[in-house]
């Protein structure tokens, strides 16, 4: 659903206070990149963005979204504004090189261009090359923004003849909101929450059946490695985890919800009153806080997160799995 200008205010304070100066003070620059992790509104305000450098009678650092100009970018179709997707890994070549004819046209359109390349820093040593040159020699009024969730993804040469527009992380109030006003439980809210800042993709992670079995695995798990039963432990790892989790990014999801876990039972040990990220499991780790000391709960911490870093080695992964266990176990992390 496609944000208002208000709710983008909301979402991002500084950067749309930013970009409106640009507009009004009439500092507008030949390329931006804007740096955002996924959910914190890039793509929304990028295209704000563009509407307010095309809009013929901008007002008070908004486009008037009626003048001709704002009622084709509405249609998609001004033919000063362009865009170009990453078509299967890369940004292809030959994308870029469509983008370019259509930027040097002498348009019906009189004025400035714009266009936006995203996920730019899927842009490979070719492409990148081939756009080098007209970025640093644009024909007429031309303005680039690059879109991405690491700027330092992004080729230097692109990257230094850019302003770099960073976006904030969403405020968590907002999430929380938005998803309590979906009617979602709060134990579930808070999980998710946890998972993502993008509010559509926590709305789907709630309606999700495999997310939800995710969750169910993890605290089962958490319930058999804190009762000091390895055995019973290990028997939830072959019959439950190894099932669930089969692909890498599965398993990441999996160890990060576990080590939210631990982090849970430190909260808690901490402030009774801590925000957890599973409510519903409080009790269970008041109790087991209470049992455990800060040096044991910090080694267990250390093992989850070793374990993460370990999957990325191509580590077996129900090895993997059987040496947490034990580690877990031992309160002791890796050596």
């Amino acid at each position: 659903m496609e944000k208002t200008t208000e709710q983008l205010k909301q979402l991002q304070p500084v950067v749309m206070k930013q970009l409106q100066i640009i507009e009004r003070k009439n500092r507008i620059g030949q390329a931006y990149i804007f740096e955002g992790k996924k959910g914190t509104a890039t793509e929304e305000v990028a295209h704000f963005f563009v509407k307010l450098l095309l809009c013929e009678q901008p007002i008070d650092g908004e486009p008037c979204n009626t003048c001709r100009s704002c009622q084709r970018l509405e249609t998609g179709n001004h033919i000063n504004f362009h865009q170009v997707y990453p078509d299967g890994q890369f940004i292809k070549v030959a994308a870029i090189e469509e983008l370019l004819i259509e930027m040097s046209k002498r348009g019906m359109e009189a004025g400035r261009k714009v266009y936006i390349v995203h996920d730019a820093e899927r842009l490979n040593a070719k492409s990148a090359n081939k756009l080098l040159k007209f970025l640093e020699e644009p024909i007429g009024e031309v303005t680039a923004i690059f879109t991405t969730q690491n700027i330092n993804a992004i080729l230097p040469t692109i990257r230094s003849r850019c302003q770099h527009i960073a976006f904030q992380p969403i405020p968590k109030h907002l999430l929380l909101d938005e998803l309590r006003n979906q009617g979602i439980s709060a134990s579930l809210t808070a999980t998710v929450s946890m998972v993502t800042s993008d509010v559509d993709e926590a709305i789907a992670l709630t309606k999700d059946d495999e997310f939800a079995q995710a969750r169910k695995t993890v605290l089962k798990l958490i319930e058999a490695t804190l009762s000091k039963n390895v055995h019973e432990a290990l028997l939830i790892v072959h019959e439950d985890w190894l099932p669930t989790f089969k692909e890498r990014d599965q398993m990441e999801l999996a160890l990060d919800l576990l080590l939210y876990a631990y982090r849970d039972i430190v909260a808690v040990k901490a402030n009774p009153t801590a925000a957890l990220t599973y409510p519903d499991m409080k009790d269970f780790f008041v109790t087991t806080g209470l049992r455990l000391t800060y040096e044991q709960l910090s080694k267990m911490l250390q093992a989850v997160l070793h374990a993460r870093k370990t999957l990325h080695s191509n580590m077996n992964r129900t090895l993997l799995m059987e040496q947490l266990m034990l580690n877990l176990q031992e309160g002791k992390s890796f050596v």
